[in-house]
């Protein structure tokens, strides 16, 4: 669970909000053809209230939030600022009134410095001397933000990896020029982030609530929505079934509300001790810094990386990968930055899946269609990906139905070293546990799991974790000792090396 919940006030002690919303949609639909994305939804959101908007990918959270930014446009229903009935919304329209997004899917334009994005929705930052003054504004809002940051307003989008593109993101729709903010909606806004910095975010968000800037939060990580909304709004099917206060609402009643009956906590797989080099699948790279433990994993090996963000465990990770391809064992990669390192967005689902295994779907000489869509459709009912066919575009599916698909396509290979880049991005809590089980049961059949997460619950599938710190592998946890203090303890320096 996020230390988040133990510093900052209970929400018991939150005041009720009360008066008149900021915003409100009612019966608001979207189809898209026979696809009913929105079905009647009613939301409201007042000044200062943060709300977290949950339930399962493809329930219909993203369709909403980009409906209130005016990003799609409803086909029916009313919407309403403050007292005024508004019939044509736009991104303008909501950015005039103070109301900003920041996408799960980024949308920072990756050729521009972090000063010119700013500049991109600031209209304000014109004339003379605007870089300066985009750089002050965005420089600013980080350091509010993100204390010890280390992202120079200057730095090219493209430069930046995955985690600081998303602080920046963030950031960006915080700041402020000409008009103030008033409500910010955050679409798995930590699903990049390391534990430092997804903490500083929420107590943010919860301090600018105290100032009557409102928040919609839309997480899968669902200890983020007990420790700092005031209400949860639950959707399924495009609809919204269930609201409830924060206050007396225990975590299993929230997942209840989805539809979903949470799994006990399986114990932790017994530590396996690490293999010798001859018995490896996954060998370290050369050129290991002073202090920098060796990693090593054999077949039915589940061993993970663990840490403070940005601290070297996605380069190592990259590092391996790159090494594995070179050797005698096939290879798998699952990346964490499915915008620009997954998905084929001109493909359809079965092509993204099924491209892993192409040597596989070869009948003499040829790609086997119905072979591919046999693959393609068997492992999406497995992953259970929601979607009308495997022939829909990659793209017309949630964030988190994509990432199932990039799982779907390691899962069907015949990798035996899987490569796992933060994989459970945007992924709904049912999912999250069919997908642990699904790698411990591949991992007793014999493949090999590496596993990099920002989540410390996922930390328990591994047999071994390598904390890291400063760019090196520095501590080494093993079966019970593999719980999130003691990775914590291990992430700032404590413990033992």
């Amino acid at each position: 669970m996020s230390v988040i919940a133990s510093t900052m006030a209970p929400a018991e002690a939150r005041p009720a909000m009360a008066g008149q919303p900021f915003l409100a949609v009612r019966d608001a639909r979207k189809h898209y053809g026979a696809v009913k994305a929105l079905n009647g939804v009613d939301f409201a959101i007042r000044p200062g209230e943060v709300v977290g908007l949950v339930g399962h990918n493809g329930a219909g959270k993203s369709t909403l939030m980009n409906v209130l930014a005016g990003t799609v446009q409803r086909s029916s229903g009313t919407f309403r600022i403050g007292d005024t009935e508004v019939d044509s919304w736009s991104p303008h329209r909501a950015q005039a009134h103070g109301l900003r997004c920041v996408f799960q899917e980024l949308s920072l334009c990756a050729n521009l410095t972090l000063a010119e994005n700013t500049r991109v929705m600031h209209r304000a930052l014109k004339g003379f001397g605007w870089r300066r003054r985009a750089a002050a504004a965005i420089g600013r809002t980080l350091d509010a933000i993100f204390p010890g940051h280390g992202i120079a307003p200057g730095a090219r989008v493209s430069d930046l990896p995955i985690g600081a593109r998303q602080m920046a993101e963030i950031a960006r729709a915080f700041s402020e020029t000409d008009v103030p903010v008033r409500c910010v909606i955050l679409d798995e806004p930590t699903s990049a982030l390391g534990h430092e910095a997804a903490n500083q975010l929420l107590a943010y968000v919860r301090a600018a609530a105290v100032r009557g800037i409102s928040a919609i939060l839309i997480t899968h990580r669902l200890d983020e929505i007990m420790a700092v909304c005031d209400r949860a709004v639950v959707m399924v099917d495009g609809a919204v079934v269930a609201e409830r206060p924060i206050a007396g609402l225990s975590r299993a009643e929230l997942v209840g509300l989805m539809g979903t009956v949470e799994a006990p906590r399986e114990r932790e797989r017994k530590a396996r001790p690490a293999p010798t080099a001859e018995a490896a699948l996954v060998v370290d790279h050369p050129g290991r810094v002073a202090g920098d433990l060796p990693i090593r994993a054999a077949a039915g090996d589940i061993i993970g990386f663990a840490g403070l963000d940005g601290h070297g465990q996605r380069e190592r990770l990259r590092a391996l990968y790159a090494a594995g391809r070179r050797g005698a064992h096939p290879v798998a990669y699952v990346a964490g930055d499915r915008g620009t390192e997954g998905v084929f967005a001109l493909w359809s689902i079965a092509d993204n899946l099924t491209i892993r295994s192409l040597d596989a779907l070869r009948r003499r000489g040829l790609i086997s269609v119905a072979a591919e869509r046999a693959l393609a459709r068997s492992w999406a009912e497995r992953l259970k990906v929601k979607a009308p066919s495997v022939d829909a575009p990659i793209l017309s599916l949630s964030g988190g139905n994509q990432q199932k698909v990039l799982f779907a396509r390691a899962l069907a290979s015949d990798a035996e070293v899987i490569f796992l880049d933060d994989p459970m991005r945007g992924v709904d809590v049912n999912t999250k546990q069919d997908v642990y089980r699904l790698i411990r049961s591949e991992a007793d059949r014999g493949r090999c799991f590496v596993w990099y997460t920002t989540e410390l619950e996922e930390l328990t599938n591994c047999e071994r974790l390598y904390v890291f710190r400063e760019g090196r592998a520095a501590t080494m946890l093993s079966g019970a000792a593999i719980e999130p203090a003691r990775v914590l303890e291990a992430s700032f320096g404590g413990g033992h090396d």
